[in-house]
């Protein structure tokens, strides 16, 4: 399982390194430069508390969004890394929070998973971000190796 972050110097590792890589490269002007790894992977722990509080019957939240991007596409560089398969990730959302999100490798779909109440995305700790994050990227990379040659980018 991957660590949250070490006491002693905060910094992600495993899935939740690449997830904290994914929300640094998005911000172009560098505002999250001074914030800590944890600081930037505390929007993805809600309690059950917090989701109750969390209207369904509403549009989503582009942060929320943009969390939910970004998970996906930590998924999908983790993928890369384990791989070197070229991932891409398709998101599609309608606005009351219901969709899918598919990530290819090559010609091969690695990952396909449907997204219902997405105003409530979060996890109930750092612990279990990373694991299911892992978890996506362990399956995946099990269907990259059994099918490489459809895996390959041969675009």
């Amino acid at each position: 399982m991957t660590a949250p972050a070490d006491a002693a110097g905060g910094k992600a590792e495993g899935f939740l390194r690449d997830l904290v890589d994914q929300l640094r490269a998005g911000d172009t002007y560098g505002n999250l430069d001074r914030l800590p790894d944890e600081a930037l992977l505390s929007p993805f722990v809600l309690t059950r508390e917090q989701r109750r509080q969390i209207a369904i019957a509403c549009d989503i939240d582009a942060l929320v969004e943009g969390r939910v991007r970004s998970f996906y596409q930590a998924v999908a560089a983790s993928i890369e890394k384990a791989t070197g398969a070229v991932t891409t990730t398709v998101l599609d959302l309608n606005h009351e929070g219901f969709g899918r999100v598919v990530i290819f490798a090559g010609r091969l779909v690695v990952l396909s998973d449907v997204l219902r109440d997405v105003q409530r995305f979060g996890f109930n700790t750092l612990e279990d971000l990373g694991a299911r994050g892992e978890a996506f990227v362990t399956a995946a990379v099990k269907h990259v190796d059994q099918w490489k040659e459809v895996a390959r980018d041969d675009s």
